[in-house]
């Protein structure tokens, strides 16, 4: 055991450099290339989907480009390169520096288990392969880029190759099975061996890429270098326009020239003087790994504050989508002939306190601050509720959108703070309709935002509470238990079993009745009717409470129908929403497209909640639209899409220096209602690269030249065309195309 562990460690302490140097050498691939580093520009989400070691990486890779004007985080230019070797560098690096913490975990927690061991160790190994296959397809890419006679035939001397991992794992993968622990460590550390030799070849070649040629004349004077009896000439070219690489692979560069001008001539010595260079057993190996580390602690991104834990900052592209939504969901809103409410972000704390159950526990309270406990809104229906009792309203139409927030565990798709669109009616209607017309609100907007299938599941309150007393439930478990049945959208009917057994004190008969019940799911009208004419329709209808909602279902179903929005209604009757203040009909809306977000909308009948807060019950029904989860959708479907940050119509680009000309020819627009921005530069093509990246439709062109003829150029960017139009035609001309 002892020989296993140690050689783990070193297993350990290899591989951990290795994910700190390959980056770097990676980051240099990136630059030799031109690559397109708009994949690797990751940020934290806020909501726990990104894996923190894909944080990690991204990061790092910024801080070694940062300054780079060879590869940037941008769609622009033809010569940026956008290959696959590139854009998976986050994923397969990031699970490199994964499998190496959960490996130094366990030989510090678990030094006595071979198995565990084991486990770990062949976990990394297949991450280790992932790694060389990727470094070795940006060795091939470097080696095409360069004009130096002779790498080529030295790289493949060295006989690596995908086969060479894989045959290694393979090997691994057989010791792992025999359960030769010490054997699989070896196999492993054959593979380490390879992908470091890997890893340093592509730091060779992208070297050679970046200064290689330059690098060789200056050393040999311009003359090449001998080897084996054989000249190896480096190509001579004019000398290059010195680029401005990053600032921390600029460190590294320079310590590669620095140490190959001081050896011996030759190619192939200098070659095998560089792979040395990046061989972890080579006495100067760690002054290279400490200066990597020292750029990337360095990284002044890790000193920019931060956003809290389940929050998020909104970029622009990501606000023109949030714009469009909320533009759609307020029309729709205001059809159905609601006022607008705002409401304080704060609420006393007594006010929302006992509202949401089990739930309350996630009230963002906040520290007193002047004799009040107050806490955040933890929803737009409850200060709904007390803005009406306040004012002593009977009936109110009102639709709300704004933040609320909840001290829950961030999870993909949920956050802590994030924003509700809530539609609510307060008063008394004739019965059924006002649940009849949110339910139809909620399918409109659903239906207008254009994000594909969904279903929404209705169920009534009563109905489940006829259900829980029928089956046998306390009536002091009714809310409780209706919370462990709301979970069957994410559990096993066996896993809620288990818990309203377990935990909440049923018997395994009265859990197993409510299965009976729970399971019951189909299309309105036809499980409405086969549930009255069935033996659990029997039971229920001899059950007051039941009884009613069953009627009122029957009122909801057919108007639905003649609404002709029935189709997208599931009547479930595992549906319980696990919020206290729902008395009647309740309902959630799912996404049913590949994109997995749980719940984008809810609601449902709150007679009571009003009451609490004043001396008069007004009735209530009300939808809240999930949209947070719904954006992720509607982002997602954009991805391939050119999303536009602004509205810009025209771009007033001046030629020069001039900012009078480009005020007055601005204002003119802005004077007519023309969404109009301007650019004054030298160059023409910035002018027209800016609206090109900007995706402006329209741009006038002026400088001296125009100025003195009195005429401008109008350009149509999508189509490249120009013309001249005369200056005083400036507002018509422009009017009549947009017109178009």
């Amino acid at each position: 055991m002892s020989s296993l562990l140690e050689s783990c460690r070193l297993i350990d302490q290899s591989s951990s450099a290795l994910s700190t140097v390959a980056l770097a050498v990676a980051a240099l691939s990136c630059e030799a290339a031109r690559a397109n580093l708009s994949a690797l520009d990751l940020t934290d989400s806020g909501d726990g989907s990104i894996a923190k070691d894909d944080i990690g990486v991204s990061s790092d890779i910024k801080v070694l480009l940062n300054g780079s004007k060879l590869a940037v985080s941008s769609n622009k230019g033809d010569d940026k390169v956008n290959t696959n070797s590139f854009s998976k560098i986050l994923v397969v690096y990031g699970n490199v520096r994964e499998a190496v913490k959960s490996l130094h975990s366990v030989i510090r927690v678990v030094a006595n288990s071979g198995e565990k061991l084991g486990g770990k160790v062949l976990h990394l190994c297949f991450e280790l392969k992932n790694l060389g296959e990727s470094s070795l397809e940006r060795v091939r890419l470097n080696l095409g880029s360069i004009s130096i006679e002779g790498l080529k035939g030295i790289f493949e001397k060295d006989g690596l190759s995908e086969e060479s991992l894989r045959n290694g794992v393979k090997l691994a993968v057989g010791a792992e099975l025999e359960k030769d622990y010490v054997k699989l460590a070896k196999d492993v550390d054959l593979v380490l061996g390879i992908v470091w030799k890997i890893v340093a070849w592509e730091a060779v070649t992208a070297f050679f890429v970046l200064e290689g040629v330059e690098a060789l004349n200056e050393k040999n004077d311009g003359k090449g270098g001998e080897a084996d009896g054989g000249t190896v000439k480096a190509e001579k070219k004019k000398k290059k326009k010195k680029v401005l690489l990053g600032r921390g692979t600029s460190f590294i560069v320079e310590m590669i020239k620095d140490r190959l001008m001081s050896k011996g001539d030759g190619l192939e010595k200098i070659v095998v003087e560089f792979l040395s260079f990046f061989d972890p057993k080579s006495p100067n190996f760690d002054g290279l790994l400490k200066k990597v580390r020292e750029i990337l602690e360095s990284n002044e991104s890790r000193r920019i504050p931060k956003t809290p834990k389940g929050t998020r900052d909104f970029a622009k592209e990501q606000m023109a989508i949030r714009k469009k939504a909320f533009s759609i969901i307020t029309k729709v809103f205001e059809r159905h002939c609601a006022a607008a409410l705002d409401t304080p972000a704060f609420e006393l704390k007594e006010t929302l306190t006992g509202k949401y159950g089990e739930d309350s526990k996630l009230i963002y309270d906040l520290a007193d601050q002047g004799g009040e406990l107050c806490s955040l809104r933890y929803d737009l229906t409850v200060p709904f509720s007390r803005y009406v009792a306040m004012n002593g309203l009977t009936s109110f139409k009102r639709y709300h959108i704004d933040k609320v927030w909840r001290r829950d565990n961030p999870s993909k798709g949920r956050y802590r703070e994030f924003y509700q669109c809530d539609f609510d009616i307060a008063g008394q209607y004739e019965k059924m309709g006002p649940d009849f017309e949110v339910i139809r609100i909620l399918s409109e907007v659903l239906n207008a935002l254009n994000i594909g299938d969904y279903e929404i599941k209705l169920n009534h309150r009563k109905l489940l509470d006829g259900v829980l007393e029928i089956c046998g439930v306390p009536p002091a478990k009714f809310r409780t238990i209706c919370s462990s049945i709301d979970k069957l959208d994410k559990q096993s009917f066996e896993q809620v079993k288990k818990e309203m057994v377990e935990e909440k004190g049923l018997s395994v008969e009265t859990a197993d009745k409510i299965g009976t019940f729970v399971k019951i799911r189909g299309p309105p009208l036809e499980l409405l009717s086969k549930i009255m004419g069935g033996a659990e329709g029997s039971e229920l209808l001899k059950h007051n409470a039941s009884k009613e909602a069953l009627y009122d279902l029957s009122l909801l179903f057919d108007a639905l129908d003649k609404s002709r929005c029935i189709d997208k209604v599931v009547f479930d009757l595992s549906l319980a929403r696990g919020l206290d203040y729902y008395t009647g009909v309740i309902f959630e809306a799912g996404f049913k497209g590949g994109v997995q977000v749980g719940s984008i909308g809810a609601g449902g009948r709150y007679d009571n909640l009003i009451g609490n807060f004043g001396t008069k019950q007004v009735p209530s029904v009300g939808m809240s639209l999930g949209i947070e989860r719904v954006l992720t959708i509607m982002e997602e479907k954009a991805q391939n899409q050119a999303v536009r940050a602004t509205e810009t119509q025209v771009l007033v680009g001046v030629l020069g220096d001039k900012l009078s000309v480009a005020a007055e020819l601005v204002s003119e627009l802005w004077d007519v209602d023309i969404k109009a921005e301007y650019k004054v530069h030298k160059k023409v093509m910035k002018h027209i690269e800016h609206a090109i990246d900007s995706k402006i439709p329209w741009m006038i062109i002026v400088g001296e030249k125009e100025l003195n003829k009195g005429v401008l150029k109008l350009k149509n960017i999508e189509t490249t065309n120009e013309e001249e139009i005369r200056r005083s035609k400036l507002v018509e001309e422009l009017q009549k195309r947009l017109s178009q």
